[in-house]
Protein backbone atom coordinates (compact mmCIF):
# COMPACT_ATOMS: atom_id res chain seq x y z
CA UNK A 1 0.00 0.00 0.00
CA UNK A 2 1.24 3.73 -0.99
CA UNK A 3 0.82 6.23 1.56
CA UNK A 4 -1.43 7.87 2.41
CA UNK A 5 -2.38 5.10 4.98
CA UNK A 6 -6.13 5.08 4.91
CA UNK A 7 -9.26 2.54 5.32
CA UNK A 8 -12.60 2.52 6.37
CA UNK A 9 -12.98 2.40 10.23
CA UNK A 10 -15.02 -0.46 10.40
CA UNK A 11 -11.88 -2.58 8.55
CA UNK A 12 -9.03 -0.63 10.61
CA UNK A 13 -10.80 -1.85 13.92
CA UNK A 14 -10.35 -5.74 12.95
CA UNK A 15 -6.29 -4.89 13.36
CA UNK A 16 -6.82 -2.42 16.24
CA UNK A 17 -4.47 -3.69 19.34
CA UNK A 18 -2.58 -6.34 17.72
CA UNK A 19 0.65 -4.61 16.65
CA UNK A 20 0.83 -3.50 19.77
CA UNK A 21 3.66 -5.82 20.79
CA UNK A 22 6.27 -3.92 18.36
CA UNK A 23 7.79 -3.53 15.39
CA UNK A 24 10.90 -6.12 16.39
CA UNK A 25 8.56 -9.05 17.75
CA UNK A 26 6.57 -8.86 15.04
CA UNK A 27 9.55 -8.88 12.19
CA UNK A 28 10.49 -11.80 14.32
CA UNK A 29 7.78 -13.75 13.84
CA UNK A 30 7.59 -13.37 10.42
CA UNK A 31 11.06 -14.14 9.83
CA UNK A 32 10.61 -17.29 11.67
CA UNK A 33 7.25 -18.13 8.89
CA UNK A 34 9.29 -17.64 6.33
CA UNK A 35 11.71 -19.76 7.54
CA UNK A 36 8.89 -22.72 8.01
CA UNK A 37 7.56 -22.32 4.16
CA UNK A 38 11.46 -22.17 3.05
CA UNK A 39 10.87 -18.69 1.21
CA UNK A 40 13.82 -17.14 1.79
CA UNK A 41 17.35 -18.72 2.53
CA UNK A 42 20.29 -17.24 4.83
CA UNK A 43 20.30 -14.64 7.40
CA UNK A 44 17.81 -11.68 8.57
CA UNK A 45 19.25 -8.49 7.94
CA UNK A 46 19.87 -6.48 11.00
CA UNK A 47 17.67 -4.14 12.03
CA UNK A 48 19.32 -0.47 10.99
CA UNK A 49 17.89 1.73 13.50
CA UNK A 50 20.16 4.58 11.71
CA UNK A 51 18.63 4.53 8.38
CA UNK A 52 15.39 6.47 8.28
CA UNK A 53 13.42 7.96 5.89
CA UNK A 54 14.83 8.26 2.03
CA UNK A 55 14.01 12.89 2.63
CA UNK A 56 13.26 14.94 5.48
CA UNK A 57 9.86 16.67 5.79
CA UNK A 58 10.14 18.62 8.85
CA UNK A 59 6.82 20.34 8.59
CA UNK A 60 5.26 16.69 8.40
CA UNK A 61 6.58 15.96 12.20
CA UNK A 62 5.32 19.06 13.14
CA UNK A 63 1.66 18.31 11.51
CA UNK A 64 1.95 14.61 12.72
CA UNK A 65 2.67 15.40 16.14
CA UNK A 66 4.93 13.39 19.05
CA UNK A 67 3.94 10.22 18.10
CA UNK A 68 5.66 9.86 15.35
CA UNK A 69 9.78 9.10 15.07
CA UNK A 70 12.28 9.50 12.57
CA UNK A 71 14.38 6.41 13.41
CA UNK A 72 13.11 2.83 14.36
CA UNK A 73 14.25 2.93 17.51
CA UNK A 74 14.04 -0.78 19.41
CA UNK A 75 10.05 -0.54 20.52
CA UNK A 76 10.83 -0.57 24.11
CA UNK A 77 12.47 2.84 23.93
CA UNK A 78 9.46 4.54 22.15
CA UNK A 79 6.85 6.43 24.92
CA UNK A 80 3.95 5.65 25.42
CA UNK A 81 2.29 8.02 23.27
CA UNK A 82 4.95 6.87 20.17
CA UNK A 83 4.11 3.41 20.67
CA UNK A 84 0.31 3.89 20.42
CA UNK A 85 0.54 5.93 17.50
CA UNK A 86 3.05 3.91 15.42
CA UNK A 87 0.96 0.54 16.75
CA UNK A 88 -2.34 2.70 15.22
CA UNK A 89 -0.19 3.31 11.75
CA UNK A 90 0.23 -0.56 11.05
CA UNK A 91 -3.33 -1.42 11.86
CA UNK A 92 -4.32 1.69 9.09
CA UNK A 93 -1.72 -0.74 6.64
CA UNK A 94 -2.90 -4.04 7.65
CA UNK A 95 -6.69 -3.13 6.80
CA UNK A 96 -5.46 -1.88 3.79
CA UNK A 97 -3.98 -4.95 2.91
CA UNK A 98 -7.53 -6.99 4.02
CA UNK A 99 -9.20 -4.64 1.54
CA UNK A 100 -7.08 -5.28 -1.23
CA UNK A 101 -7.07 -9.16 -1.20
CA UNK A 102 -10.73 -8.66 0.19
CA UNK A 103 -11.24 -6.86 -3.49
CA UNK A 104 -8.88 -8.88 -5.50
CA UNK A 105 -11.07 -12.10 -4.08
CA UNK A 106 -14.14 -9.93 -5.71
CA UNK A 107 -12.90 -10.34 -9.25
CA UNK A 108 -12.05 -14.19 -8.76
CA UNK A 109 -15.54 -14.72 -8.14
CA UNK A 110 -16.51 -12.78 -11.28
CA UNK A 111 -13.84 -15.23 -13.38
CA UNK A 112 -15.55 -18.02 -11.39
CA UNK A 113 -18.86 -16.87 -12.26
CA UNK A 114 -18.06 -16.45 -15.66
CA UNK A 115 -16.30 -20.24 -15.71
CA UNK A 116 -13.27 -19.23 -17.02
CA UNK A 117 -10.97 -19.43 -14.24
CA UNK A 118 -8.98 -22.75 -15.43
CA UNK A 119 -7.76 -20.80 -18.53
CA UNK A 120 -7.33 -17.32 -16.90
CA UNK A 121 -3.81 -16.16 -15.64
CA UNK A 122 -3.70 -13.85 -12.75
CA UNK A 123 -0.26 -12.54 -12.40
CA UNK A 124 0.19 -10.42 -8.81
CA UNK A 125 3.04 -8.46 -7.81
CA UNK A 126 3.87 -5.05 -5.76
CA UNK A 127 5.29 -2.00 -6.86
CA UNK A 128 8.53 -2.35 -4.93
CA UNK A 129 9.78 -2.57 -1.42
CA UNK A 130 7.99 -1.10 1.93
CA UNK A 131 8.05 2.85 2.10
CA UNK A 132 10.12 4.28 4.99
CA UNK A 133 8.66 7.60 3.83
CA UNK A 134 7.16 10.30 6.08
CA UNK A 135 5.39 13.47 4.29
CA UNK A 136 2.25 15.10 4.61
CA UNK A 137 0.55 15.81 1.02
CA UNK A 138 -2.44 16.78 -0.39
CA UNK A 139 -5.51 18.15 2.21
CA UNK A 140 -3.07 17.60 4.94
CA UNK A 141 -3.36 15.98 7.48
CA UNK A 142 -6.07 16.64 10.90
CA UNK A 143 -5.23 14.74 13.96
CA UNK A 144 -8.69 15.21 15.42
CA UNK A 145 -10.12 13.14 12.63
CA UNK A 146 -10.07 9.20 13.56
CA UNK A 147 -6.43 7.36 12.29
CA UNK A 148 -6.83 6.18 8.67
CA UNK A 149 -9.89 8.74 7.56
CA UNK A 150 -9.74 10.89 4.30
CA UNK A 151 -8.84 13.76 6.33
CA UNK A 152 -5.12 12.02 8.04
CA UNK A 153 -2.24 11.27 6.24
CA UNK A 154 -0.13 8.50 7.86
CA UNK A 155 2.72 6.82 6.51
CA UNK A 156 4.60 3.08 7.14
CA UNK A 157 7.50 5.14 8.34
CA UNK A 158 11.14 3.23 8.42
CA UNK A 159 10.02 1.06 11.72
CA UNK A 160 6.91 -0.57 10.23
CA UNK A 161 8.75 -0.35 6.83
CA UNK A 162 11.49 -2.79 8.12
CA UNK A 163 9.02 -5.34 9.17
CA UNK A 164 7.28 -5.14 6.32
CA UNK A 165 10.80 -6.27 4.32
CA UNK A 166 11.58 -8.86 6.20
CA UNK A 167 14.26 -10.47 5.91
CA UNK A 168 15.32 -7.64 3.06
CA UNK A 169 17.60 -4.82 4.04
CA UNK A 170 16.41 -0.82 3.04
CA UNK A 171 13.12 0.54 1.68
CA UNK A 172 11.61 1.97 -1.09
CA UNK A 173 13.96 4.66 -3.03
CA UNK A 174 17.35 2.20 -2.62
CA UNK A 175 17.61 -0.53 -4.60
CA UNK A 176 19.02 -2.54 -2.03
CA UNK A 177 16.49 -5.94 -1.99
CA UNK A 178 14.56 -3.70 0.76
CA UNK A 179 13.19 -1.48 -2.16
CA UNK A 180 13.17 -3.60 -4.79
CA UNK A 181 12.46 -7.18 -4.16
CA UNK A 182 8.49 -8.76 -4.08
CA UNK A 183 6.88 -11.53 -4.77
CA UNK A 184 5.26 -12.81 -7.78
CA UNK A 185 2.18 -14.72 -7.93
CA UNK A 186 0.98 -16.38 -10.74
CA UNK A 187 -2.03 -18.60 -11.14
CA UNK A 188 -3.22 -20.36 -14.37
CA UNK A 189 -5.18 -24.12 -13.81
CA UNK A 190 -4.90 -24.90 -17.59
CA UNK A 191 -1.28 -23.22 -18.20
CA UNK A 192 0.43 -24.36 -14.59
CA UNK A 193 0.56 -28.16 -13.57
CA UNK A 194 2.93 -27.16 -10.39
CA UNK A 195 0.51 -26.15 -8.85
CA UNK A 196 1.50 -24.63 -4.91
CA UNK A 197 5.37 -24.32 -5.26
CA UNK A 198 8.20 -21.94 -5.12
CA UNK A 199 10.34 -20.46 -7.64
CA UNK A 200 13.80 -18.88 -7.17
CA UNK A 201 13.73 -17.64 -10.72
CA UNK A 202 14.72 -14.08 -11.02
CA UNK A 203 12.82 -11.79 -12.39
CA UNK A 204 11.61 -7.94 -13.19
CA UNK A 205 8.37 -6.38 -13.79
CA UNK A 206 10.26 -5.41 -17.48
CA UNK A 207 9.75 -9.22 -17.93
CA UNK A 208 5.50 -9.30 -17.93
CA UNK A 209 5.16 -7.80 -21.49
CA UNK A 210 6.94 -10.93 -23.07
CA UNK A 211 5.22 -13.30 -20.90
CA UNK A 212 1.99 -12.12 -21.58
CA UNK A 213 2.51 -11.93 -25.53
CA UNK A 214 4.07 -15.69 -25.11
CA UNK A 215 0.98 -16.84 -23.13
CA UNK A 216 -1.70 -15.17 -25.35
CA UNK A 217 0.36 -16.09 -28.75
CA UNK A 218 1.83 -13.11 -29.95
CA UNK A 219 4.91 -11.88 -31.46
CA UNK A 220 6.55 -8.83 -30.92
CA UNK A 221 6.34 -6.74 -34.14
CA UNK A 222 9.79 -6.27 -35.64
CA UNK A 223 9.20 -2.92 -37.26
CA UNK A 224 6.56 -0.06 -36.67
CA UNK A 225 5.87 2.27 -39.10
CA UNK A 226 8.67 0.90 -41.24
CA UNK A 227 11.63 1.69 -38.21
CA UNK A 228 12.87 -1.29 -36.24
CA UNK A 229 11.55 -2.11 -33.12
CA UNK A 230 14.46 -2.28 -30.27
CA UNK A 231 15.57 -4.91 -28.88
CA UNK A 232 13.19 -6.04 -25.61
CA UNK A 233 15.42 -6.48 -22.13
CA UNK A 234 12.33 -8.50 -20.87
CA UNK A 235 12.39 -12.36 -21.40
CA UNK A 236 9.21 -14.90 -20.81
CA UNK A 237 9.43 -16.29 -17.19
CA UNK A 238 6.63 -19.32 -18.58
CA UNK A 239 9.76 -21.66 -18.56
CA UNK A 240 9.87 -20.80 -14.68
CA UNK A 241 6.18 -21.62 -14.46
CA UNK A 242 7.43 -25.49 -15.44
CA UNK A 243 10.58 -25.74 -13.99
CA UNK A 244 13.24 -23.20 -11.44
CA UNK A 245 15.80 -20.72 -13.08
CA UNK A 246 14.98 -21.83 -16.69
CA UNK A 247 15.14 -18.09 -17.46
CA UNK A 248 18.11 -17.25 -18.77
CA UNK A 249 19.47 -13.12 -19.10
CA UNK A 250 22.76 -11.38 -18.94
CA UNK A 251 21.75 -9.34 -16.40
CA UNK A 252 19.30 -6.94 -14.18
CA UNK A 253 19.55 -3.29 -13.72
CA UNK A 254 18.68 -0.75 -11.60
CA UNK A 255 18.74 3.26 -11.62
CA UNK A 256 16.45 5.46 -9.04
CA UNK A 257 17.19 8.43 -7.58
CA UNK A 258 21.26 8.20 -7.25
CA UNK A 259 21.29 4.27 -5.52
CA UNK A 260 22.39 1.88 -8.38
CA UNK A 261 22.82 -1.94 -9.01
CA UNK A 262 23.44 -4.49 -11.13
CA UNK A 263 23.08 -8.61 -10.78
CA UNK A 264 24.21 -10.97 -13.00
CA UNK A 265 23.42 -14.69 -12.41
CA UNK A 266 23.83 -14.61 -7.98
CA UNK A 267 25.92 -11.46 -7.77
CA UNK A 268 25.12 -8.09 -7.29
CA UNK A 269 26.45 -5.18 -7.00
CA UNK A 270 24.66 -1.97 -5.44
CA UNK A 271 25.25 1.07 -3.70
CA UNK A 272 23.17 3.29 -2.09
CA UNK A 273 22.90 6.92 -2.90
CA UNK A 274 25.05 9.49 -0.99
CA UNK A 275 22.17 12.42 -1.02
CA UNK A 276 19.51 9.74 0.71
CA UNK A 277 19.15 10.48 4.78
CA UNK A 278 19.64 8.50 7.42
CA UNK A 279 22.77 6.63 5.96
CA UNK A 280 25.65 8.05 8.34
CA UNK A 281 26.61 6.18 11.69
CA UNK A 282 26.03 2.58 10.35
CA UNK A 283 28.18 3.15 7.32
CA UNK A 284 31.02 5.12 9.41
CA UNK A 285 31.81 1.99 11.81
CA UNK A 286 32.06 -0.62 8.32
CA UNK A 287 34.53 2.08 6.96
CA UNK A 288 32.00 2.32 4.07
CA UNK A 289 31.37 5.80 2.15
CA UNK A 290 28.15 6.45 0.77
CA UNK A 291 27.43 5.93 -2.19
CA UNK A 292 30.66 2.89 -2.12
CA UNK A 293 29.72 -0.08 -3.90
CA UNK A 294 28.48 -3.37 -2.32
CA UNK A 295 28.52 -6.99 -3.66
CA UNK A 296 26.73 -9.38 -2.42
CA UNK A 297 26.44 -13.16 -3.02
CA UNK A 298 22.30 -13.66 -3.26
CA UNK A 299 22.83 -17.51 -3.58
CA UNK A 300 22.85 -17.72 -0.07
CA UNK A 301 22.56 -14.12 1.50
CA UNK A 302 19.31 -12.69 0.07
CA UNK A 303 19.41 -10.36 2.69
CA UNK A 304 22.27 -8.34 2.00
CA UNK A 305 24.84 -9.07 5.28
CA UNK A 306 28.04 -10.29 4.21
CA UNK A 307 29.78 -7.36 1.28
CA UNK A 308 32.30 -9.27 -0.36
CA UNK A 309 33.60 -6.31 -1.76
CA UNK A 310 37.08 -6.04 -0.52
CA UNK A 311 37.26 -9.83 -1.14
CA UNK A 312 36.47 -9.59 -4.47
CA UNK A 313 37.63 -6.47 -6.38
CA UNK A 314 37.69 -7.65 -9.65
CA UNK A 315 33.93 -8.62 -9.35
CA UNK A 316 33.27 -5.36 -8.45
CA UNK A 317 35.43 -3.56 -11.16
CA UNK A 318 33.85 -6.21 -13.82
CA UNK A 319 30.01 -5.16 -12.58
CA UNK A 320 30.58 -1.45 -12.18
CA UNK A 321 32.08 -1.41 -15.90
CA UNK A 322 28.39 -3.64 -16.80
CA UNK A 323 26.48 -0.96 -14.68
CA UNK A 324 27.78 1.99 -16.44
CA UNK A 325 27.62 -0.01 -19.88
CA UNK A 326 23.88 -0.65 -19.31
CA UNK A 327 23.25 3.07 -18.22
CA UNK A 328 24.22 4.61 -21.51
CA UNK A 329 22.55 1.28 -23.56
CA UNK A 330 18.97 2.71 -21.65
CA UNK A 331 19.36 6.22 -22.25
CA UNK A 332 20.15 5.26 -26.00
CA UNK A 333 17.03 3.04 -25.74
CA UNK A 334 14.63 5.91 -24.46
CA UNK A 335 15.88 9.01 -26.60
CA UNK A 336 14.97 6.46 -29.55
CA UNK A 337 10.95 7.33 -29.86
CA UNK A 338 10.74 11.02 -28.47
CA UNK A 339 8.58 12.79 -30.42
CA UNK A 340 9.64 16.09 -32.61
CA UNK A 341 7.46 18.10 -30.53
CA UNK A 342 8.10 16.88 -26.74
CA UNK A 343 8.79 19.48 -24.33
CA UNK A 344 12.27 20.23 -22.96
CA UNK A 345 11.78 18.29 -20.05
CA UNK A 346 11.10 15.06 -21.83
CA UNK A 347 14.06 15.67 -24.00
CA UNK A 348 16.73 16.35 -21.42
CA UNK A 349 15.49 12.79 -20.10
CA UNK A 350 15.80 10.99 -23.46
CA UNK A 351 19.37 12.75 -23.87
CA UNK A 352 20.88 10.70 -20.74
CA UNK A 353 20.45 13.12 -17.90
CA UNK A 354 20.16 10.17 -15.80
CA UNK A 355 19.51 10.08 -11.64
CA UNK A 356 21.95 7.70 -10.77
CA UNK A 357 24.84 10.33 -12.29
Amino acid sequence: PHSPVQAPQQEVARYRGKMARGWDPLRGERWKRQQEMSLVSGKLSPFEREVGPPYFFEDAYKALGPGEVSKPLPWGELTSEQQTFQATKMSIHAAMVDRMDREIGRVVEQIKAMQAMDNTLIVFLSDNGASAEIMVRDEGHDPALPPGSAGTHYCLGPGWSTVANTPFRMHKTWVHEGGIATPLVVHWPAGIKSHGELRKNPGHVIDLVPTILEVAGGKRPDTVEGKPVPAQPGRSLVAAFGKDNSVTRDSLWWAHEGSKAIRVGDYKLVAASPSLRGRGSDEAEAGQKPGEWELFDLSNDRAETNNLAAKMPDKVKELAVLWTQKTDEFAKLASQDVPPDAGPAQKGKAKGKKKAD
